[in-house]
């Protein structure tokens, strides 16, 4: 069976984590596409020495492997800006779009999270969502996880972030017309999930 799960919305909305436990639920694969631009980040930022080269960074891409999506650091702030910027070079978005694409139509199923997997990498897939939240609770989220910056900090980095990735002119952030919103602000994470598994289910039946 093929069936892909398109997940998009801004940083600490909560897709990942719906989309891990989504592909859990229903045995699919599960691809965090932003660790693609993370790895490509972190790694241009070493080899230029802080400074991001658009070609270089594409050649990185061309040459990603699945296990340099496995290295300690893409969680971090440093590689999430990164990743924001590396995403907006299309060279590296072209050179990345394959890799995506084959995981998505893969045999068995596929849970995909990002910021265009449902309007630009699988306009075609049978279930697709956007994840968003308030500023503050994704900051709130944000911070707890980072455990060092205030949460202010955490704040103007993610609006800087959400305005970079809905503006750039490749591929930008924004939901799919046929996207479920789902709306994480006061919602746990059992009932995000919940909702989100009712919805690809819906779906599943419709095939």
């Amino acid at each position: 069976m093929i069936f892909t799960v398109a997940i998009d919305g801004p940083a600490a909305a909560g897709k990942g984590t719906i989309g891990r436990a989504v592909a859990g639920h229903f045995g699919f694969a599960h691809l965090d596409t932003g660790l693609l631009y993370r790895a490509v980040g972190v790694q241009a930022l070493a080899d230029g020495r802080g400074v991001i080269d658009p070609h270089w960074s594409a050649e990185l891409a061309r040459r990603l492997q699945p296990e340099d999506l496995e290295r300690g650091d893409l969680r971090t702030a440093r590689a999430g800006q990164a990743a924001s910027k590396v995403a907006a070079m299309p060279e590296v978005r072209a050179a990345l779009l394959d890799f995506q694409k084959r995981f998505a139509r893969r045999e068995g199923g596929a849970v995909l999270d990002g910021r265009d997997i449902g309007t630009v990498i699988c306009p075609e897939a049978e279930a697709k969502l956007f994840v968003t939240a308030a500023d503050e609770a994704r900051a709130g989220r944000r911070q707890a996880e980072l455990k060092g910056p205030t949460l202010q900090e955490v704040l103007a980095d993610l609006r800087l972030r959400d305005a970079r990735d809905a503006g750039r002119d490749v591929a930008p952030m924004r939901a799919a017309k046929d996207a479920l919103l789902l709306d994480t602000t006061d919602l746990s994470i059992d009932a995000a999930v919940a909702r989100a598994v009712a919805f690809v289910e819906s779906r599943l039946s419709e095939r």
